[in-house]
């Protein structure tokens, strides 16, 4: 078992190149991704075998660690790609391959010994007996079933031989077994346990007429979904957020504690990344801030942030902030072109009148006024507005802005 006094690890997602540069600038101690097939994010640009190697060099040289997923469930015609995937990954060496198929499980131990062995929350582990038959069967560490309760956790921590326990913070819940799902399979024929999740859990409905009468309760409706007007997101209505247990979770020695969105913005792995980096250093130093993460992670979500199975009853900790009081993400640094001049990615609608922050790992969130920078084209052309998806160039004498930086209105 852990000792109890050593942080957790942070695990982030990053689902190609971008991503996995600014979870490392904002600082994961290790990343999960995938190649461009057999993971559950197969719409995720992901690594290809060329860009694998150097997605592991540019983490390594961050002291980061990598973990390559191959966690779809796997039909038998895909075994062949399953192959070739290990013999890379037994020359390049990730730190673990996170699996989920028994099949692919037993196809790493023997064309990849060497690498360990994860166990993804599509396994479904739910007690210790369980984790420890993965063990025995060589699997190093075991992702938690995303539906055990904080009791639960305890009493498998407590637990002697089992592997390193891992377990998501934050995140999307669909509705779902641990990740498995047919709803998009059966709406829109893609499968989400393929990793092709076209996510009709997160789509708006509008209920036209629901109510279900159960056999042994006649004249009794059981359960109702009712709707006044409009549209709901009656599926998938909130995230999961455990920030404010993480000094709980370090007391159950849990190994690593893992943020889920491999396709989700740069914006808001951004932010993450940096609160629960942030929330764990500060952890170790005695000063616990949970308002002031709330207050960030908020900033970025789109739906409420709440306690899904953890606690005994559900508890919503914090709602997305209103379009009018939200500090959105304009734009990331991408590099220096010399001097004072940096081309940057916008993300939203920038105006030059716009009072920036930078958003520094630490949650430091120094100020960058109107009048101390210059927003240009490409062309060189100066710019009073810049939108989405637009490269354009800042340039500004301020000595804290670096590659990789997200910068936000003030």
């Amino acid at each position: 078992m852990k000792d109890p006094a050593i942080l957790p690890e942070l695990l982030c997602p990053a689902g190609d190149l971008k991503r996995l540069q600014t979870v490392l600038f904002y600082g994961a101690d290790a990343v999960y991704l995938g190649g461009t097939h057999l993971n559950l994010r197969s719409k995720a640009a992901g690594f290809d075998f060329e860009s694998l190697p150097q997605a592991l060099d540019l983490a390594r040289r961050s002291k980061a660690r990598v973990y390559f997923c191959l966690n779809a469930i796997l039909p038998q015609k895909h075994l062949q790609k399953v192959r070739k995937y290990l013999e890379l990954l037994a020359e390049i060496k990730p730190d673990g391959i996170i699996a989920a198929d028994p099949g692919v499980i037993s196809m790493a131990r023997e064309h990849a010994p060497h690498i360990p062995l994860h166990l993804s929350t599509q396994a479904g582990t739910y007690n210790a007996p369980s984790a420890r038959f993965w063990k025995e069967h060589g699997v190093d560490r075991v992702n938690l079933a995303r539906e055990l309760s904080l009791t639960d956790i305890r009493e498998m921590s407590r637990q002697t031989g089992l592997p390193q326990l891992e377990m998501f913070v934050h995140g999307a819940m669909c509705m779902a077994l641990s990740g498995h799902c047919l709803l998009s399979a059966h709406l829109n024929k893609r499968s989400a346990n393929q990793g092709l999740c076209t996510h009709p859990c997160r789509f708006d409905y509008r209920a036209r007429a629901l109510a279900l009468e159960e056999r042994t309760r006649p004249g009794e409706i059981t359960w109702q979904v009712w709707e006044e007007e409009g549209y709901s997101r009656i599926f998938s209505s909130q995230d999961l957020c455990l920030v404010r247990f993480l000094g709980w979770l370090r007391r159950q020695g849990i190994s690593s504690i893992k943020i889920e969105g491999r396709m989700k913005s740069v914006s808001y792995l951004g932010v993450t990344t940096d609160v629960y980096r942030t929330a764990l250093d500060d952890l170790a130093r005695g000063d616990f801030r949970p308002g002031l993460y709330l207050e960030e992670l908020a900033s970025v979500s789109s739906r409420p942030l709440g306690s899904g199975f953890f606690l005994p009853a559900n508890k919503i900790f914090s709602k997305p902030a209103l379009e009018s009081g939200r500090k959105k993400i304009l734009a990331s640094v991408e590099k220096k072109l010399g001097g004072q001049r940096w081309l940057v990615q916008v993300k939203s609608r920038w105006s030059r009148d716009m009072d920036l922050e930078l958003v520094l790992p630490g949650l430091e969130r120094p100020g960058l006024r109107q009048g101390d920078y210059l927003l240009e084209g490409i062309n060189q052309e100066e710019l009073q507005t810049a939108h989405s998806g637009q490269q354009v160039v800042l340039t500004t004498g301020n000595e804290l802005v670096t590659e990789h930086l997200l910068l936000r209105r003030a």
